[in-house]
């Protein structure tokens, strides 16, 4: 079984993923008009008017921290480290580059994930790409298969890496041991999940920000004691990254090894076209009430975490008397470098940001699980069940080596990213439709509103009930 999946997961993720993800992204940049750069304040203003909200959903701020939840997270710490061992400096600069072609994928499923929401039990907005490929593409089966995917790789399986993450940070910190941890960190997850959406979203508001804040905090700090090494740094990436700088520390040089990894890298950490987001990304009552609004408030979330924190990782350790190898790389990299810069409180403050970054990954990662489990007909049943899996695999996970299991993740969430990226292209042709409107809105000086009866072209699929004139009036 280990051979297969292995064998699978060279193919997804060593052709298939790793220049499909790319390729989606140019794509839709430039099909959109280079829209994420273009219209990148337009991304501030979607999050800025997200004061309104209804019973429904939730805010479109509480959608991006609940996103970023799961974005933000040990790869954050942990895989820029290995990125920057195994590419060199350079790594960083595709890191960049991925996370830019990125955010206008990121923009276009959540824009679709909008545009096909539906009430699910209770009155809830329920989304995604289960909802768009069956809505849209009129593929139920596929639907349900990415639903599947979604829920072993991201609602149980990478729940429990984020849960060993947290037991070793915990063990190696304190000495307290894994079980303790596991029971501990159950405990926290299962007072917030068994709350709902809601309850996660309210979470998620208030601790990412300042957990991701905090973060960029501390490495503004560093980049100021060491401002004189900035620009060679900043030079010294670019170089790398086209080969013309040897890699200092990394295990194999040269542009070829930098562009891999930092992809590689860029795409696990930012999500974008994943078919990950736009499950959180449909519950969110848009402001303006568009389609496009949500997409623009996500593609943001691929510019926070790659651009700014990602980047922020990779400067604290490049600032650093350190030199990445086999033996002190990911997160023993980094606590290094943060050692080397403020001594014992560094280390202390990477198994705290670990912490951070690993349990808001475990909520966020729920929530889409949640909206899968309710597209396969889960009900409330389905979702207790789903919630009791979470907490199980969360003890499971503190305690076992997840190192197998962890390939099988990687397989599952390839084939959900696979079936994500044949999806939006097919329905491309929507996303131009539906930013163009919401384009040609903002240029005559109007706030954007979506209103299905205005467009019969695109109507079949999209629920009537949410994106009426009297739904926009009642809001």
């Amino acid at each position: 079984m280990s051979t297969v999946i292995g064998f699978v997961n060279t193919i997804l993720w060593g052709y298939v993923l790793i220049y499909g993800l790319l390729a989606v992204g140019v794509y839709f940049t430039f099909r959109l008009g280079l829209i994420q750069i273009l219209h990148f304040r337009e991304m501030w203003r979607c999050v800025a008017g997200s004061g309104e909200t209804d019973r429904d959903g939730i805010s479109p701020f509480q959608a991006l921290t609940v996103s970023l939840a799961s974005r933000v997270g040990t790869g954050n710490i942990a895989g820029v480290a290995v990125a920057l061992t195994l590419g060199g400096p350079g790594a960083i600069f595709w890191m960049w580059l991925v996370a830019l072609v990125g955010m206008a994928t990121a923009y276009s499923e959540s824009l679709l994930a909008q545009l096909y929401k539906v009430h699910g039990p209770g009155g809830m907005y329920r989304g995604g790409p289960a909802y768009y490929i069956a809505h849209g593409l009129k593929l139920p089966w596929l639907a349900a298969l990415f639903s599947v995917a979604l829920i072993l790789s991201f609602g149980l399986i990478f729940n429990a890496v984020q849960a060993n993450s947290i037991a070793e940070a915990v063990e190696l910190s304190v000495g307290l041991p894994k079980i303790y941890v596991g029971i501990g960190l159950a405990v926290l997850v299962g007072m917030i999940i068994f709350g709902g959406i809601p309850q996660i979203a309210r979470v998620a508001e208030m601790v990412v920000p300042a957990m991701a804040g905090l973060y960029l905090l501390v490495a503004v700090v560093v980049l100021l004691l060491n401002i004189t090494a900035v620009p060679g740094i900043l030079a010294g990436i670019v170089k790398s990254a086209f080969g013309l700088q040897e890699a200092v520390g990394g295990v194999s040089g040269g542009i070829i090894a930098a562009a891999m990894n930092g992809i590689k890298r860029g795409l696990f950490s930012n999500e974008a076209g994943m078919g990950s987001a736009p499950n959180i990304a449909a519950v969110a009552v848009p402001a303006p009430h568009h389609p496009s609004s949500q997409g623009f408030v996500q593609a943001l979330g691929v510019f926070i975490d790659t651009l700014l924190v990602c980047t922020a990782t990779a400067v604290m350790i490049l600032l650093a008397d350190v030199i990445p190898s086999e033996q002190l790389t990911g997160v023993n990299l980094t606590q290094a470098a943060l050692t080397d810069h403020f001594g014992g409180f560094g280390a202390h403050f990477v198994a705290v940001a670990i912490f951070f970054f690993a349990f808001t990954s475990i909520i966020g990662n729920y929530s889409y699980a949640e909206n899968a489990v309710i597209y396969l007909g889960g009900g409330t049943g389905g979702v207790m069940a789903m919630r009791l899996g979470v907490l199980a695999m969360v003890i499971w996970g503190a305690i076992q080596t997840v190192g197998t299991v962890f390939d099988f993740a990687d397989a599952s969430m390839g084939l959900m990213a696979t079936i994500n990226l044949v999806a939006i292209t097919l329905l491309s042709g929507t996303v131009v439709y539906v930013t163009r409107d919401y384009l040609s809105q903002r240029k005559a000086g109007q706030e954007p509103r979506f209103l299905v009866e205005e467009h019969p072209e695109i109507a079949p699929g999209v629920n009537k009930e949410i994106w009426s004139d009297g739904a926009s009036a009642s809001r």
